[in-house]
């Protein structure tokens, strides 16, 4: 990995960048539109969408929120023909550094079952399984 790395918060002038990585990466599902998430995070106080780029080329993004009881991770991605070379590490740590500058003890983050393949990615990083049953309600409805 080129030593040009560096990771900073989008700007709205990333939003089309950041989504076609996101595509690349698969993170994508129709009920989620991915414009209205990345405008909703970079316009919040309480969260923001972190960008890793390596000479000018954006290569991943992590999006991070707090509710003000704990953090949560959306949105991990690395450009494919990066992954697997520690970049998603590296974002990782920034979302924790970036949840920890802000007083959260704790960091969530959900899996789709579609994706289970990135829990070793996870558990890597100290992440466990937490048995809890996740609800929603679609309020846009």
């Amino acid at each position: 990995m080129s030593s040009g790395l560096t990771i900073r918060a989008a700007t709205p002038e990333d939003r089309t960048a950041t989504i076609t990585l996101w595509q690349a990466c698969g993170l994508t599902v129709a009920h989620n539109p991915p414009g209205a998430d990345f405008d909703r995070a970079v316009q919040s106080p309480s969260s923001d969408v972190l960008l890793a780029e390596m000479d000018g080329q954006l290569t991943g993004s992590v999006m991070v929120g707090d509710d003000g009881h704990r953090a949560v991770v959306y949105y991990l991605g690395v450009d494919p023909s990066l992954q697997q070379s520690g970049l998603g590490r590296k974002l990782m740590t920034a979302a924790e550094d970036w949840a920890g500058s802000r007083g959260a003890r704790k960091l969530n983050l959900m899996i789709r079952v579609a994706n289970l393949s990135v829990r070793d990615f996870y558990a890597a990083l100290d992440y466990e399984e937490t048995p809890r049953l996740v609800m929603a309600k679609w309020l846009d409805r």
